[in-house]
């Protein structure tokens, strides 16, 4: 804890596989399932045609570049990361489907490099090589000693908040993570009572809000900060559907502290709601896209990492810093002041309806949400 506030890190989806698993140490088979491209190492060669040429293999740390200083800075309570990758030997691809992420499991240590206490799972990829695949990820996550949160071997697995300690075990973070087919999971890899697979939610309507809600409430105790982790919508676009705007407001209603959206490959807006914080699309912290075009207008090769801090006796927002990255080389660096600024300004754009303004602190190099200012706009539906 920093002075009376709890502070989190919160990352929108981190890809280890494909070409930055082809970078580390242990790279696994680049054999790609992919129309586009057939082996992983063509992304690496991307990445080098754009920004120039990368070692290999690069140190476990690499990947992550300015993130750890910040990181290490920062001293948040909890570092929680959408894990956007599996973690196996599986050639089992899974069929009908356009992309494959999966991280030779020796090559975990790059995951470690970052500390994560809860790797969210709930997503489009931790299934690529079929519930073999998916079992051998648990197993090397639990192995690491790291807490996972949306998948398991069976729904109550997959439905269990992942828990963290904090204030010597007077307090806990709670992270709950679920999924939506808005954002390309297939309704198959679901848990059941005797099947493994992920929490998947099938629609943002008000029934399924309510069902989160009453787990939630089930393993809520007095003192304990609820974070809600979901993969939903588009991976392009900065719109936010109604239905989506009123699931998150029916979480935060039910308890829920923050909610911590994702599966966009860029920024979506931020709102503050009943004080609490929903951040609509955290966007991605680590890929092999550099290199690719055709979505330049999003400057997806942009990265950001959240760190709000919040009152731990309400869960109430009291401040949030955003440290902007850059991709390069398929490493980390600190945004430019330029980029900065359009990073402000592109989120207090898009935050015109949904809450405080984004400013820009060009001495700490950080983006700040203006908690304490006046809403931008009074109706949260404006840019919807």
């Amino acid at each position: 804890m920093q002075g009376d506030l709890i502070t989190l890190c919160l990352a929108g989806d981190v890809m280890l596989g494909r070409g930055v698993d082809q970078i580390l140490p242990h790279p696994g088979d680049p054999a790609l399932a992919e129309t586009y491209l057939r082996d992983a190492r063509s992304y690496v060669e991307l990445a080098e045609a754009a920004n120039g040429p990368i070692p290999r293999p690069v140190d476990f740390s690499w990947p992550w570049g300015d993130t750890l200083r910040i990181l290490d800075q920062a001293a948040p309570d909890a570092v929680v990361l959408n894990l956007e990758t599996s973690i196996t030997r599986s050639d089992d691809f899974a069929p009908d489907k356009a992309v494959h992420y999966r991280m030779h499991p020796a090559n975990l240590p790059c995951l470690a490099a970052a500390r994560p206490d809860v790797c969210v799972l709930a997503n489009n990829h931790v299934l690529d090589f079929g519930r073999r695949g998916l079992a051998e990820t648990l197993d090397a996550l639990e192995g690491a000693g790291f807490a996972s949160a949306g998948a398991g071997r069976d729904a109550d697995g997959a439905r269990r908040p992942a828990s963290i300690p904090v204030e010597g075990g007077r307090r806990r973070i709670l992270v709950h993570s679920f999924g939506m087919p808005s954002s390309g999971i297939p309704p198959s890899w679901a848990a059941t009572a005797d099947r493994s697979g992920i929490d998947y939610v099938s629609e943002a309507s008000e029934t399924a809000a309510a069902a989160v809600v009453a787990r939630i409430r089930q393993t809520r105790r007095p003192g304990d900060i609820v974070v809600v982790s979901v993969h939903w919508g588009s991976n392009w676009g900065y719109t936010v559907p109604h239905d989506q705007v009123r699931f998150a407001h029916a979480l935060v209603d039910g308890g829920a502290d923050v909610v911590h959206g994702h599966s966009s490959h860029h920024p979506r807006p931020l709102e503050l709601y009943r004080g609490r914080l929903i951040a609509y699309g955290c966007g991605d912290l680590v890929n092999d896209y550099e290199g690719i075009t055709g979505y330049d207008k999003y400057r997806d090769d942009l990265r950001l990492l959240y760190l709000p801090s919040l009152e731990p006796d309400t869960g109430r927002l009291r401040a949030l810093r955003i440290a902007p990255l850059q991709s390069r080389r398929m490493r980390l660096h600190r945004a430019s002041v330029e980029d900065c600024r359009w990073l402000q300004e592109t989120l207090s754009r898009l935050g015109r309806g949904f809450g405080p303004r984004v400013s820009y602190d060009p001495d700490g190099g950080t983006l700040t949400f203006d908690v304490d200012g006046p809403p931008v706009h009074k109706d949260a539906r404006s840019a919807c």
